[in-house]
């Protein structure tokens, strides 16, 4: 049984919205900023880092690693990092990965450049996360890799090669379960001697935009990297990293989602500063899609800065079917805006979100259904059908230890009484005050 103490009461919205709402930076940027930042020659300054669990397990792992990361004590959200001075990470060391599936696939490449063996592990959710491909990878540049568990999965250690291939190294892997096993051996091509070529040999490539966010970041800290997405090869040059000494974080644009689709539920207007004119994030598609749902969207420039504004009435068009390959991330937001569409939706080209930090597709299914609504899944990915608003009724909404599952039962509980959500706590991932922010959203 759940105690009572760990539910929270998901405000219902009684009239339309009008809210601004500032999003902290992006988890994906700031992650593999860090990353970035360690395997430089000298301190870099990062302003605007997402402060959320995942990127404190970022900087806890980097710190053992012989890291430093000094946050500035008026403002938290800048962060300077210092690798160490010999440029080898510190081995013999124990890493701490929570559920951050950034740490958990983007740190194990460092252990290869580390002067000793590097142990890892995380919450006993994350022993359920799929880690085997990057380890893989890894195997093949000479790490040993030694499971203290199931194979493929945390807890493990990493003992890197007494020497890495001087000649350019080939890897081969099977990156169908989550686009961060490519990213996580992208961002270290450029530290071997010889460089790298990356093949990945499954059918489809998930979440093609996370890795040109990768091949981008890497290149903006000098690397080069060719990349052939049809052939699914990705080459990487021997080169030296190093940010610039400082970098400014974009806002989380995944993590605006609950918000900027609060307005097509609630009806209203609902605004994001410093929405970026390009983005690498996928998040940066969100606003088309819910001008296909029905939403007006604009983007006005107030005081020198650029806002993405979304303006709802409270009608949601469904979207038949949708391919969602590019932008999984922001799945269970769509799925809470499409429970009061006008009709169905597949979402589809979201099968690996049943490798994110729970099923995410069985869990939306388990949470639509739970409130009265209609939802299954499909081979690659989840159809809604809409019943009447009426007919949909509160509940205790489980959250699974996912960030993206409480905010998608918040969402619902804009027009659906008697929603309670359990460990909204787990929002913080991301969001270090999503209750806060959301109530701001309500005018609360």
């Amino acid at each position: 049984m759940t105690e009572q103490s760990n539910l929270w009461p998901a405000p219902l919205a009684d009239k339309p919205l009008d809210a601004t709402v500032t999003v902290p930076g992006s988890k994906s940027l700031s992650n593999r900023y860090l990353i970035l930042a360690a395997l430089g020659s000298r301190p870099v300054t990062l302003v605007g880092l997402l402060r959320s669990r995942d990127t404190d397990l970022m900087m806890g792992a980097l710190e053992a690693l012989g890291v430093r990361c000094e946050v500035d004590p008026q403002i938290d959200t800048t962060v300077t990092v210092t690798p160490p001075a010999s440029g080898r990470f510190h081995g013999n060391v124990d890493l701490f990965c929570g559920l951050a599936g950034t740490v958990m696939r983007f740190v194990p490449g460092l252990a290869l450049f580390a002067d000793g063996p590097v142990r890892f592990d995380g919450d006993e959710q994350a022993y359920a996360r799929p880690m085997k491909p990057v380890l893989d990878g890894l195997e093949q540049l000479g790490a040993t890799v030694e499971y203290r568990g199931e194979v493929g999965r945390l807890p493990f250690t990493i003992t890197p090669p007494a020497s890495l291939p001087g000649a350019q190294a080939e890897v081969s892997i099977d990156s169908s379960g989550s686009s961060q096993f490519i990213s996580g051996l992208l961002l270290i091509g450029s530290r071997l001697p010889g460089g790298l070529v990356l093949r990945h040999t499954g059918e489809k490539t998930p979440s093609l935009p996370h890795i040109r966010m990768t091949v981008a970041d890497v290149t903006g800290a000098g690397g080069a990297i060719e990349a052939d997405e049809s052939a699914r090869m990705w080459t990487v040059e021997s080169r030296a990293l190093q940010l610039p000494d400082k970098v400014t974080v974009e806002p989380d644009l995944s993590n605006a989602a609950p918000f900027l689709g609060a307005a097509l539920i609630a009806g209203g207007t609902v605004r994001v500063p410093h929405w970026p004119v390009e983005t690498t994030q996928p998040g940066g598609l969100l606003p088309g899609y819910l001008e296909h749902m029905g939403a007006k969207v604009s983007f006005p420039e107030i005081g020198g800065v650029r806002y993405c504004e979304v303006t709802g009435d409270g009608t949601v068009h469904g979207l038949g079917t949708f391919d969602l390959t590019a932008a999984g991330e922001i799945a269970p937001s769509l799925a809470a805006i499409l429970v009061f569409a006008d009709a169905p939706t597949d979402m589809v080209g979201i099968g690996h979100l049943r490798g994110h930090e729970t099923n995410r597709l069985a869990a939306l299914v388990n949470e639509i259904t739970r409130v009265g609504g209609k939802a299954e899944e499909l081979t690659d990915g989840l159809r809604i059908e809409p019943v009447p608003v009426g007919e949909l009724h509160g509940a205790d909404m489980e959250t699974y230890a996912d960030h993206r599952m409480a905010t998608f039962a918040a969402m619902l509980g804009l027009r659906i009484p008697g929603i309670q959500v359990i460990n909204v706590a787990t929002t913080r991932k991301t969001l270090p005050d999503f209750v806060g922010m959301w109530n701001g959203t309500l005018g609360e």
